[in-house]
């Protein structure tokens, strides 16, 4: 079994690899080398996340090849940058199926990203694992998730902040599957401990206008705000919830705050009263979590934000494959995807992680943390240890199951 981290010095066998030069021997898996396909947005509204999972993916190849890399191959990357389009996902994904055959891949951030990619790994044979924090319920064989869902973040986040029954709730996401499918989350988790949603708003990707959105706010005066939103434009809802003074009377719930750059771009002030919940919170204290902030610094300087919490599940993701790998002696689809429902697990930054056989989620620790000064860094005030995945364990039984491939919603 690897270690699950150690400080890194960067060699030539971690360096990003763009465009389509030969890969060791041939393509694709020939050779010295194994290819890992990437596509990310590192330009567009969600660049600030985009760039984030890229360095977490390249480090983490940095210290697989130098613990002697993966069937004693070396790996490298190949990385697309989207900019955000989705048919430029799909075009860099037929891309990689087609010419790069890589051994895995690590793709999309946003829901419509990775619909329109998952059927395209798929059908190629080529394991997929989706590393951000998502509204849940994916269920495909193929396809292997390690970022939070909201049977594990929200359950723990939102009956915390309705500590009593009869509150009040309004709900602000992004107008796409992600933030629709999580306001259903919301307003479940919000039911269920007695609270009432007030009011419910969806913003495109888009626009940066929440006059309106702040508006109904002031005038309705609920006891939280639930918020979904995503991406560089959506930072201004917070800025304007600050400007109405909303931040001194009103504590935001988020599943998504802080991914997208907002504890750098947003003042002291700004971010002041916001509560989430996620498996990776840079200032989790562990051993673990020490030697990564190191080697992360090592690799790419001096951190002046604090990390999202995609990184651990990019960085723990590829760790998991690369034991899969290891444990099945070859990179046939089958015998990894047996490896990975094996129930196989690794200790990352942010703590345990392990692969439920049956959904394909992860089960993982879930920190609630609340914003904490004018670094932008969150204080941890609960951690809750190896939360399962409970809709998706419901719902989805891949084992059983295996041509499943779904989306469940808490509707559905």
């Amino acid at each position: 079994m690897r270690r699950s981290v150690r400080t890194l010095a960067v060699g030539a066998a971690g360096l990003l690899a763009v465009g389509l030069s030969a890969c060791g021997g041939g393509p694709g898996n020939d050779g010295d080398t194994i290819v890992v396909g990437a596509v990310y947005d590192t330009s567009g509204v969600q660049r600030v996340v985009g760039k984030s999972m890229l360095d977490a993916l390249n480090l983490a190849v940095d210290e697989i090849n130098a613990d002697g890399g993966v069937l004693g191959k070396q790996l490298t990357v190949r990385f697309y940058d989207s900019g955000g389009d989705i048919a430029s996902y799909k075009q860099y994904a037929e891309q990689l199926a087609l010419r790069d055959e890589p051994a895995v891949a690590f793709a999309g951030i946003n829901g419509a990203s990775r619909a329109a990619i998952q059927p395209i790994f798929s059908r190629a044979g080529i394991p997929y694992i989706y590393s951000e924090l998502n509204e849940g319920g994916i269920c495909e064989k193929n396809t292997f998730t390690t970022g939070v869902v909201p049977s594990q973040s929200l359950a723990a986040l939102v009956p915390r902040m309705l500590n009593e029954p009869g509150k009040t709730v309004y709900i602000a996401g992004a107008d796409y599957n992600f933030g629709h499918i999580s306001g259903q989350w919301g307003r479940k988790f919000a039911e269920e401990a007695g609270a009432r949603v007030v009011g419910e708003r969806y913003i495109p990707l888009e626009s940066s206008d929440f006059g309106s959105v702040v508006d109904e706010i002031q005038r309705l005066q609920p006891d939280l705000v639930l918020s979904f939103l995503v991406g560089a434009n959506h930072q201004s809802f917070y800025r304007s919830f600050a400007a109405a003074g909303l931040n001194k009377t009103t504590p935001i719930a988020s599943s998504t705050f802080g991914t997208d750059g907002e504890t750098e771009a947003l003042s002291a002030a700004e971010q002041e009263n916001i509560y989430v919940a996620y498996p990776y919170i840079q200032s989790i204290e562990s051993p673990e979590n020490t030697e990564f902030i190191e080697a992360w610094e090592n690799k790419y300087g001096e951190l002046k934000s604090p990390l999202p919490d995609e990184v651990n599940s990019v960085w723990s993701g590829l760790h998991l494959w690369a034991e899969a790998v290891e444990k099945a002696g070859e990179l046939d689809q089958g015998a990894v995807i047996e490896a990975l429902e094996s129930g196989i697990e690794f200790t990352g930054p942010g703590g345990r992680m392990q692969l439920d056989p049956a959904s394909h989620n992860v089960i993982q620790n879930v920190s609630i943390g609340r914003t904490n000064g004018p670094d932008g860094y969150f204080e941890v005030i609960e951690t809750r240890e190896n939360v399962a995945p409970s809709f998706e364990q419901e719902v989805c039984d891949l084992i059983s199951n295996p041509d499943l491939n779904e989306q469940f919603t808490p509707t559905s």
